[in-house]
Order: structure tokens, then C-alpha cells, then sequence
């Protein structure tokens, strides 16, 4: 695997993270399938991706559980060598009978442990890629949907947090891209706030057709490959976000 790149995806049992990690391995990349509880499912994807011509393994872990993430991080090293992409695309705070501050713990605190536990493993040319919604990305400068406001407060300051990062990312050319995307239509996130908030599902898809995941996928899948300045976000969809009043 010396010329391969090993790409973790978090989240990437389901939704945005399973597409970006097929995209990623159709590429050539051999990408390690991070999932919380879903081991089937990721199983399943990964022997999708093998079928398909690709490389693929899973690797379970709570990233709200300090101790399992850091061992996540010292697994795939251990086993390939190196870590080369790391694709932040777990989140959550919408579950049902989940504590008040679980946003924040896994939407902020966990991502920047993650990073922090990756960093001594990622060389010159690595890639990390945070994965957000644009009513995260313009928390306090845009309109959210009351049943998302937990979601999009913590996304933002875990975007705040690894952005405070980026002179560090660049003193060891480790390249960071934020990738933000209008609501996607099929994800989970968009599922359950229909059914708490189906107006303001419905208020986005006045502005136009939204995003599909294979869309923004692979933005995201394009995003571990493009040379872009560190901190450079990339926008998919929502075009009235970006429009300054």
C-alpha cells in the first residue's frame, strides 16, 4: 500500500460518509470505514467497495469516547503505516434521549480530539476535510431551523476550533478544506427534521432543487485532492447563502 492513500471517513456506515468513501476508493485510495454502531452496514459497504475494485476495512469507535478514538487513530496506523486523508463527516444531535451537551461533545470537542490524535500521523501532503451544513457554516449570520440550533451552534464552533488550527495545519503542509452544503436530500440529518420541522425542510427547497449526496460527496471526495489555501471552504448549494445583505 506504499503508493495507496489510506483515507479514514468518519460516519461512513450511511449517508454522505458511505458515498464519499466509494467515491474515494473508485479513486484508488484504500479507505478505512469509521462507524459507531452500524458494524453490519459497514461491513456490507466495505465488501460493496471490494466487489466494486476497491479497498476497504471498517473500524468501529464512539468518537465522543476519548479512549476509542485515540485508538481508532493508533489502529489504522498500526495496520497500514501512515494516515494520509482524514474526512470529519460524523456528527449528531438530533438523537432522541441525547444529553443536552452531546452536540457540542461530538459535533466540536470530538472532532478536534480526532485531529489532534491524527496530527503526529499525518505527513506532508496529508488532507483533512471537514464536513458541515451551511446553517452551521453561517451560524449567526443566517436564519437556522429551532430544532437544528444545536446541531449548527456546535458544527460551527467545531469549524471555529479547526480553523484556530490552520497555522499549525500549514507549518506541516497538511492541507484543510471546509466543505459546506445547502441541506442534502436523503441524509438522515434532513430525514429526522422533516419530521420535527417540516416547514423549514420545505422553506430550502424553495430556493431550488437541494443537493443530492452524490453531489456532495463528491465535493467532499474532491476536496482531499484539490490544492486550495489552508481554510478554504468549498459551498455546494444554497446560493442565497452566499448572497451578502
Amino acid at each position: 500500500m506504499d503508493g495507496q492513500r489510506i483515507a479514514l471517513v468518519t460516519g461512513a456506515s450511511r449517508g454522505i460518509g458511505a458515498q464519499t468513501a466509494r467515491i474515494l476508493a473508485a479513486r484508488g485510495d484504500h479507505v478505512v470505514l469509521n462507524y459507531r454502531e452500524k458494524q453490519r452496514r459497514a461491513q456490507q459497504l466495505a465488501d460493496d467497495i471490494g466487489a466494486a475494485g476497491g479497498s476497504a476495512s471498517i473500524a468501529g469507535a464512539d468518537l465522543s469516547d476519548e479512549a476509542a478514538a485515540r485508538s481508532l487513530v493508533d489502529d489504522v496506523v498500526r495496520r497500514f503505516g501512515k494516515l494520509d486523508v482524514l474526512v470529519l463527516n460524523a456528527s449528531g444531535g438530533l438523537e432522541q434521549g441525547a444529553p443536552a451537551d452531546y452536540a457540542m461533545a461530538i459535533n466540536r470537542d470530538a472532532q478536534l480530539r480526532l485531529v489532534r490524535f491524527a496530527l503526529p500521523h499525518l505527513r506532508s501532503g496529508a488532507r483533512i476535510v471537514f464536513v458541515t451544513s451551511h446553517q452551521a457554516h453561517f451560524h449567526g449570520r443566517k436564519p437556522v431551523p429551532e430544532a437544528y440550533e444545536p446541531i449548527a451552534a456546535s458544527k460551527r464552533a467545531g469549524e471555529d476550533a479547526l480553523r484556530a488550527l490552520v497555522p499549525e495545519f500549514s507549518s506541516r503542509g497538511i492541507g484543510f478544506t471546509v466543505v459546506s452544503g445547502d441541506m442534502i436530500d436523503g441524509t438522515i440529518i434532513v430525514r429526522l427534521l422533516r419530521r420535527r420541522d417540516p416547514d423549514a425542510v420545505a422553506a430550502r427547497a424553495e430556493h431550488g432543487p437541494l443537493p443530492t449526496v452524490e453531489e456532495f460527496a463528491t465535493a467532499v471526495a474532491d476536496a482531499t485532492e484539490a490544492a486550495a489555501e489552508p481554510g478554504h471552504t468549498v459551498y455546494i448549494g444554497g446560493t442565497d447563502y452566499l448572497i451578502r445583505h
